[in-house]
């Protein structure tokens, strides 16, 4: 930090003042016409809070996804699909149960279990294959949406989160003052703030397994040059069967999650993988510190497109990636 500092003093500075400005927005009493520009403060940080939370929720789903494609560049387009999946057998354990945490974990595992066996039946024998990687899994995305709308039907379904994940936190940021001079505080929902905890939590220890650990580093120098890590000893098959299970279980993870947040409903496999794609062009290729600073983009873009710009809300987000593309092609985090 010091030393980006002394060599971009004007960056630094410019950087400091819309941290400053934006820390006032959020904490600050708005005067009359900031609220005649902007509307309610309410809105605004409903709003922002909204978009951090989603932005959390694309990072769980489109951080699996940047190991298998960003990382190992497999095409897995079937990684909606997985998506999808997790959040069904997660609903399912979790009602036959009643412990949403058992859900939750045998979704991880289940998903996780389906990527090996993708793995090891389908990338295995198509490797450096782009074009049939491509083929071949958007056909099983298309076999599982169908079978799953048989199974599941079309109806939509959501989970019921834990007791103490009920209800909403009182954040130290106040609304308005009323005329009597008592501050309004606001409050918003309890589980999107456990989510973007969980993002956070996931996203660092994700960080810390590929840059820290003997195995993460082995992953890493497999992908850049797979028959010196064979030769030295390793089982690289073994390896990259274990990538798989962590990028699929992750997906299965993500989807019980956004079950509960949000919905499960056939369709939301296209959605979350699109959303992934775009994460991870954006933050750059195998870069876990760019899939978070893409989701954040995105999550903010749909949500603030949303709130203020409806008509063309869907469009910052395509506008955001066409920008990243024409002026760093790799992506915000992705090596040259």
């Amino acid at each position: 930090m010091r030393q980006f500092v002394e060599r971009h003093r004007v960056w630094a500075f410019i950087i400091f003042l819309a941290v400053a400005a934006f820390l006032w927005l959020i904490f600050a009493v708005w005067p009359d016409w900031l609220v005649d520009s902007l509307g309610r403060k309410k809105t605004f940080v409903n709003t922002l809070l909204n978009g951090i939370t989603l932005a959390g929720l694309y990072f769980l789903v489109a951080s699996g996804f940047t190991l298998v494609f960003g990382l190992m560049r497999n095409v897995n387009l079937a990684h909606g699909s997985m998506y999808l999946l997790g959040a069904y057998i997660g609903y399912e354990v979790a009602t036959a149960s009643g412990n949403w945490f058992l859900g939750l974990a045998v979704a991880f595992l289940a998903i996780g279990a389906s990527g090996v066996l993708l793995q090891v039946l389908i990338f295995r024998r198509m490797e450096g294959d782009d074009l049939r990687q491509t083929l071949v899994t958007i056909g099983i995305s298309i076999i599982a949406a169908d079978l799953m709308l048989a199974v599941w039907t079309g109806n939509t379904y959501q989970f019921e989160p834990p007791e103490w994940l009920f209800g909403a936190v009182t954040l130290p940021i106040i609304s308005v003052i009323k005329a009597s001079g008592d501050p309004v505080y606001i409050k918003y929902p309890m589980f999107r703030l456990t989510v973007l905890v969980v993002a956070v939590a996931v996203g660092i220890g994700l960080w810390l397994f590929l840059n820290r650990t003997k195995l993460g580093m082995m992953i890493r120098a497999g992908v850049n040059d797979r028959q010196m890590l064979a030769a030295s000893g390793v089982n690289v098959q073994l390896l990259f069967a274990i990538v798989f299970a962590i990028g699929a279980g992750l997906a299965g993870f993500a989807g019980v999650i956004g079950g509960t947040a949000l919905s499960i409903a056939p369709g939301e496999d296209v959605r979350y993988l699109l959303a992934s794609l775009i994460v991870v062009i954006v933050g750059g290729l195998g870069s876990v510190t760019g899939a978070a600073i893409g989701a954040l983009l995105i999550g903010l873009a749909e949500q603030f497109g949303l709130a203020y710009f409806p008509t063309y809300g869907v469009v910052l987000t395509f506008l955001i990636m066409v920008f990243v593309l024409a002026v760093r092609p790799q992506g915000v985090m992705g090596g040259r």
